[in-house]
């Protein structure tokens, strides 16, 4: 990899990384159901107008959408809301490949070798101590909110997978067109819409720019960057590299919003990140003695989304 992409994919993972950080100050400004509508609507409008018509077909769209979008990062938006640091956050949220994993084993025949039941064991170990850290010091309840939130994620890796889009940019600038009124309905029905007004009446310049970088730093910028990279390396170059996007994402929160790390998060995030880089970098056996283009699945479409931690 050029020292330029070599750069690059390392600003995507910090980008993301700080994300969580601009989440949990956004949080301050919005409830977390608007927020993350603005966030899709946002980053659907105006780039829909510009990257042309739907590459897969609408039912891979409106899949992807709802899982990712509505479920996904409405758990998030909410757990975060409800007392999930950012940076156990950043950290959690990686289980998301465990999940992947186990739901391409039971869709897509993915039969995951010794090495990666190896990893998923220990990424799996390390959500339990982070587990036991928050129960001593934050809700469980949060806790379990984002651990849905990388299910969901694990399932939308699969959609997209199945899918196979062409252009991941075009992909999800496509996809952020569904959650929009979803999440706004769940809004008005949950948080209310005095409350909703209210957030929207005290909109500043802090909250715009907030808005702006979750919806087009890290969704336009950072999914067409690492979809550009992976057209131009191979998946198992640049997926390691999401890897550092908890790295990011505990140091931005233990740097602007003064999160202490425990011993035991530590511990925990030495284990999940160990966990999901042989969970992701170890190849899959498959059902079937075909050859398949995609024996790892770092090689499939849906890795773009995988290796995206930042919400």
């Amino acid at each position: 990899m050029r020292p330029a992409h070599l750069a690059l994919a390392v600003l995507v993972a910090a980008v993301w990384g700080v994300n969580f950080t601009v989440i949990e100050v956004g949080l301050g400004h919005f409830p977390p159901l608007l927020f993350s509508a603005l966030r899709f609507l946002a980053a659907a409008v105006p780039a829909v107008f510009f990257v042309g018509r739907p590459k897969v077909a609408w039912k891979w769209i409106l899949g992807v959408g709802l899982v990712l979008g509505v479920a996904k990062f409405g758990m998030l938006f909410i757990g975060m809301d409800a007392g999930m640091p950012a940076g156990l956050s950043s950290l959690v949220l990686q289980i998301q490949a465990v999940f992947t994993a186990l739901i391409a084993f039971a869709v897509l025949g993915e039969r995951p070798t010794r090495l990666r039941a190896l990893g998923m064991a220990v990424a799996l170990g390390g959500v339990a101590l982070a587990a036991v850290d928050e129960g001593t010091a934050g809700p469980l309840g949060a806790f379990a909110l984002v651990i849905g939130a990388a299910a969901c994620w694990g399932v939308s890796n699969v959609l997209t997978c199945k899918a196979s889009p062409p252009d991941s940019l075009n992909f999800m600038v496509w996809v952020s067109t569904v959650p929009v009124l979803p999440l706004l309905a769940l809004s008005l029905l949950t948080e209310g819409p005095s409350r909703d007004l209210d957030a929207l009446r005290g909109l500043d310049w802090q909250g715009v720019g907030i808005i702006l970088y979750v919806a087009w730093i890290t969704t336009v910028f950072g999914f067409g960057a690492w979809g550009w990279l992976l057209r131009r390396h191979p998946a198992s170059t640049v997926a390691p590299f999401s890897l550092l996007v908890p790295v990011f994402g505990m140091s931005a929160a233990t740097l602007f919003l003064g999160e202490s790390v425990s011993p035991l998060r530590w511990g925990a995030a030495a284990l999940l990140v160990g966990g999901v880089a042989l969970t992701s970098l170890a190849p899959a056996k498959t059902r079937t003695k075909a050859p398949v283009t995609a024996a790892e699945p770092d090689d499939a479409p849906h890795d773009d989304h995988r290796e995206k931690v930042a919400p």
